[in-house]
């Protein structure tokens, strides 16, 4: 059974500075893949950032406000919890750290990917995921941009996981960081030698592979579904290589939000109490 906290320091230091840990990472990302878009973009954009970005960054705020006052703990500390009290799969199996290590990060983002994909393919989770969907054009700001319900969901999902499988704090954090810079990464307006992309596709997804799923066409939508690693697209079918319009000439969004609601923060905020009728009427 795990130790308790007051016996491992390096795991307190890790709790108590978490936030501050993934703030920093995820400033750091953020900030280079803004640069690297902005002296080696991929496509033009169609709309200036300054229409698009606030909204893009106002709902980060939103979402952490929400998830800070909603959740007495998040998944880090649940992990921590979950250790204390020997809970979960890797627990009761007393399973090595280095092995529970790598399949923790595994089953978490295996567990990304079919969330993904189910709020894809069900109604009523299509409708809070649309605004992850529908900015009008693609690059880092494009992967900040959930909605507070979806996020909620997501980390109710995330808790539950984290428990039953006993993940240690270390595993959790590691994926949380992780998670946020390939996603970053993948949804950067930025260029890559075609050799390299087809090399990176079998190890991360890359930002050619994500693209494609931003597309209009909904065939497109619903494809390559992976935020980190490629394998499952591959595995379950789901990936496609290149979009039928190519990245230059192919169309980011949703045909039902071509408006102000795919581009200031109350917009965003309004898409899924929006009848799809009217969406399309607009």
């Amino acid at each position: 059974m795990a130790q308790p906290p007051t016996r491992n320091l390096p795991m307190r230091f890790l709790i108590h500075y978490e936030p501050f840990i993934r703030l920093a990472c995820f400033a750091l990302v953020l900030l280079a893949m803004m640069l690297w878009e902005r002296r080696w973009p991929r496509r033009s954009l169609s709309l200036m950032r300054q229409a698009r970005w606030p909204a893009n960054l106002g709902i980060v705020i939103v979402d952490s406000v929400v998830v800070r006052l909603v959740f007495p703990v998040l998944a880090v500390g649940a992990a921590e919890v979950a250790a204390v009290r020997g809970w979960g799969l890797f627990a009761w199996l007393d399973a090595p750290f280095g092995l529970a290590l790598v399949l923790s990060l595994l089953a978490l983002d295996l567990a990304i990917y079919t969330q993904h994909v189910l709020f894809h393919k069900l109604p009523l989770l299509w409708r809070l995921h649309w605004m992850h969907h529908t900015d009008l054009d693609f690059d880092v700001t494009t992967a900040l941009r959930f909605h507070p319900l979806e996020i909620m969901l997501s980390m109710l999902i995330k808790l539950a996981l984290v428990v039953l499988l006993g993940a240690s704090a270390v595993a959790v954090l590691l994926f949380e960081i992780i998670l946020n810079a390939t996603a970053m990464f993948n949804h950067s307006n930025v260029g890559l030698p075609p050799r390299l992309d087809r090399l990176l596709r079998w190890i991360v997804v890359t930002p050619d592979m994500h693209r494609v799923h931003h597309s209009i066409r909904r065939e497109e939508t619903d494809s390559n579904f992976g935020f980190n690693l490629p394998w499952w697209d591959r595995l379950f079918g789901t990936y496609q290589e290149q979009p039928r319009d190519g990245h230059s000439g192919m169309t980011i969004g949703l045909e039902i939000f071509r408006d102000w609601r795919a581009t200031t923060l109350s917009g965003l905020l309004l898409q899924p109490f929006i009848k799809e009728h009217s969406a399309h009427s607009a």
